[in-house]
């Protein structure tokens, strides 16, 4: 059975507990490339047991940062990548409409929908999770945000990738299901929300005029000191994040606790 023409890569670090889940879903495709910032647990022996290509990534603080660094430095044999984190897990569903939809010629890159789960329960309301992993290679890249003299993220988190030209969406979604639990999800968002910080106050003397819709709502709202109670009443009550149970009072509490971090770093920041 011939492979999937499709490379897929996987910026790690520290996660063995998660990746040998990715790496058996994927056995299918052509090219599996691992991309880890020196992990020092068992990840890149794990990675090179399973057939995957170890790449190893050390930021310099600038341009590029690790998932644009792969677009334009590493040998990369298919048209199309698919970028995947190592607690995101493929279905069957998603590796039939993948084989086909690479092969429309009228769209470069699509959006991807993810089933969430959150402390063991498989979350389906609330606010949906949507990423733009999928797309032809040198018709996309991610977004550069100028960053180089506060960063301490090695990897595109919150930056989108740019896509030229057409840009569909896949029905099948994907399961993104953390097997490293709340430590490390609360530590991985207190970095996030540094880092959220930090851009906002960049933002506020460059200017919000090159950001989505999606982004100028959300930091006028940080600006106005809603958003955390707006986004737990939006997600919880009008998306009905309640019939999610404990879990999904605990992940909107946890997502507006989130934004209450990034407004508190701003004000520390500003020494307000």
């Amino acid at each position: 059975m011939s492979k999937i023409p499709v490379t897929v890569i996987i910026p790690v670090k520290n996660e063995e507990l998660n990746i040998v889940h990715c790496l058996k879903l994927i056995s299918g495709f052509d090219q599996i490339m691992v991309i880890d910032s020196n992990s020092t647990d068992n990840t890149a022996k794990i990675a090179a047991e399973h057939g995957a290509e170890v790449h190893q990534f050390t930021w310099d603080g600038q341009f590029p940062k690790k998932r644009n660094w792969v677009l334009r430095n590493l040998p990369i044999r298919n048209e199309w990548v698919l970028f995947l984190d190592a607690d995101e897990y493929i279905t069957d569903a998603f590796v039939a409409e993948i084989q086909q939809a690479i092969k429309n010629p009228d769209y470069n890159g699509y959006w991807i929908t993810f089933i969430n789960y959150f402390m063991g329960r498989q979350l389906k309301h609330g606010d949906p999770f949507k990423k733009l992993p999928l797309f032809r290679v040198g018709k996309g890249e991610y977004e550069k945000i100028k960053e180089d003299s506060w960063s301490h993220l090695d990897m595109e988190v919150h930056e989108h990738p740019i896509i030229e030209g057409k840009v569909g969406q896949l029905q099948s979604p994907i399961i993104h299901n953390d097997y490293k639990g709340l430590e490390h999800y609360i530590a991985k968002h207190n970095a996030y929300s540094t880092w959220e910080a930090k851009r906002f106050v960049a933002l506020e003397k460059e200017g919000f005029g090159n950001l989505t819709k999606r982004q100028k709502f959300k930091y006028s709202l940080m600006q106005s000191g809603f958003l955390p109670i707006i986004y737990f009443i939006g997600a919880y009550f009008l998306k009905l994040g309640f019939l999610d149970g404990k879990q999904g009072y605990f992940f909107a509490k946890y997502k507006s606790y989130y934004f209450l971090q990034i407004q508190t770093k701003i004000n520390e920041l500003k020494k307000i």
